[in-house]
């Protein structure tokens, strides 16, 4: 565990937010598999790291732009990286990333470790997805979230701040008594700090940034490698 600010006394903590895909399910594994599923029968022999990272930015400007649902954006990125690498995609390639999605698993230390968490507080989820989307992902984490925020609801994607005033919108409660748990630097560690939010980034790449999430040079106020990690350090 690595601090970037003082001590976390868990006495100041009711709420728990979490990012979800990247965070809470293993995003690099489920989009580095449906993206080789629809490239490679066109030949694409892209390695994956190279296929994260196209998708990182590809991303990053559609969410930027004029709001879409996010099967849409996942269709629309697919579409981008196959034009790069020279091909072009059927309807059922271009929305398999999407159709996919709920498939995507949990990272093995997430269920036990949100089973444990949520003995003790409140979880919420604050996530760059539709509502159809996380509903099934959902059935994956054994635990309920209250709430759960998603870019659908908001009509923005993170970074963008409305996405942080409608989470604490909905939880209620101080800010000082909630800690947001993410990720991304870029979508949720450098916006809920600005807000004056305490965050803890889950280092799920082990401190090499890059793969499917754009890089930010955020600080979050506690680092820790894994959701276990950050379960021990709550709850015990």
């Amino acid at each position: 565990m690595v601090h970037a600010a003082g001590a976390l006394n868990t006495g100041d903590l009711d709420v728990l937010t979490f990012d979800c895909y990247g965070t809470l399910i293993d995003w690099e594994r489920g989009l580095g598999d449906a993206l080789e599923a629809i490239l490679r029968p066109h030949g694409v022999e892209a390695t994956r790291e190279h296929l994260l990272a196209r998708f990182a930015h590809h991303e990053e400007r559609a969410e930027a732009g004029e709001y879409v649902i996010y099967r849409e954006v996942l269709a629309g990125v697919a579409d981008s990286i196959a034009v790069e690498e020279g091909v072009a995609l059927s309807h059922q390639e271009r929305t398999h990333l999407a159709d996919s999605l709920p498939e995507w698993p949990p990272y093995a230390d997430t269920v036990p470790a949100l089973e444990r968490l949520a003995g003790r507080y409140r979880l919420g989820i604050l996530s760059n997805i539709d509502d159809d989307l996380f509903a099934e992902t959902g059935r994956n984490l054994g635990v309920s979230f209250d709430p759960v925020v998603t870019a659908q609801q908001v009509g923005r994607y993170k970074p963008a701040m409305a996405n942080f005033d409608a989470l604490l919108e909905r939880v209620g409660t101080a800010p000082g008594r909630l800690l947001h748990v993410a990720q991304s630097l870029f979508h949720d560690i450098a916006p809920a700090s600005a807000m004056g939010l305490r965050t803890a980034w889950v280092d799920r790449r082990q401190g090499q940034q890059g793969g499917a999430t754009t890089k930010s040079e955020a600080l979050p106020d506690y680092r820790v490698a894994s959701l276990a990690a950050l379960a021990n350090l709550l709850c015990d």
